[in-house]
């Protein structure tokens, strides 16, 4: 695993610190370990830190009462999670576990309050990605209320062509398919057929997690029509 600090500085929460300000949080944070499947917190526990992923991948999902998960972030490296009710004196609004060993610089509450009360400027670093994190949630509401599953889907692959930025049009799932039903709000068996229906149509080709857009004018009109046909 590379240098804590290294990681903390390409961490979007830590966008723009300088590094005696990286240094100063490092020295409140503690790393810990995490086994595959191990729990981090749950919803509703009192949110007594919050978390950097160094290494691994974290799954912060809700659960419905009758048990369904709608996954709301899978994480990697550099990506913050639990910060939000840390700022806002809220208990944790989800459950976030391992999805492999990782490792996790915990910032606890009490020291990192104390630590942006005597430099402001810390936090004002911080509240752009906290804004993101807002705007991304009404995204996620956005689509679940009034888009149907083929545009739910199409928005997200065109979101990691744009991030991804491959030349040959080819991306690749980062995550696996009920990870990713997950994600939209779905089951693993609708998201099959919506695969394979863009497949049919010649919007995409699927060759296991490797995907090439064929069509992104196609996906961008599912995508603004709010549905399939």
């Amino acid at each position: 695993m590379e240098p804590v600090l290294d990681i903390m500085a390409r961490a979007p929460l830590f966008n723009g610190l300088s590094k005696d300000q990286l240094e100063a949080l490092r020295a409140i944070g503690t790393v810990q370990t995490a086994e595959k499947e191990q729990t981090i917190f749950e919803d509703g526990e009192p949110a007594n830190g919050f978390y950097v992923v160094l290494s691994g991948k974290i799954k912060v999902y809700k659960a419905s009462m009758d048990g369904k998960e709608h996954i709301l972030h899978i994480l990697g490296p550099g990506e913050p999670f639990g910060e939000v009710p840390v700022f806002i004196g809220a208990n944790f609004p989800a459950t976030a576990i391992a999805l492999s060993p990782s490792k996790l610089l915990f910032f606890p509450k009490k020291r990192f309050i104390d630590l942006i009360s005597t430099h402001p400027s810390i936090a004002l670093g911080m509240i752009g990605l906290l804004c993101l994190r807002l705007k991304e949630f009404t995204h996620q509401i956005e689509n679940l209320a009034l888009k149907d599953v083929a545009a739910r889907l199409s928005s997200y692959l065109l979101t990691l062509l744009r991030d991804q930025r491959p030349s040959t049009g080819s991306i690749r799932l980062t995550i696996s398919k009920s990870q990713l039903a997950g994600i939209l709000g779905t089951v693993p068996e609708t998201l099959s057929r919506v695969f394979s229906r863009l497949s049919a149509a010649g919007y995409i080709r699927v060759q296991g997690p490797e995907i090439t857009v064929l069509n992104p004018e196609g996906l961008e009109e599912v995508v603004l029509s709010g549905r399939w046909g």
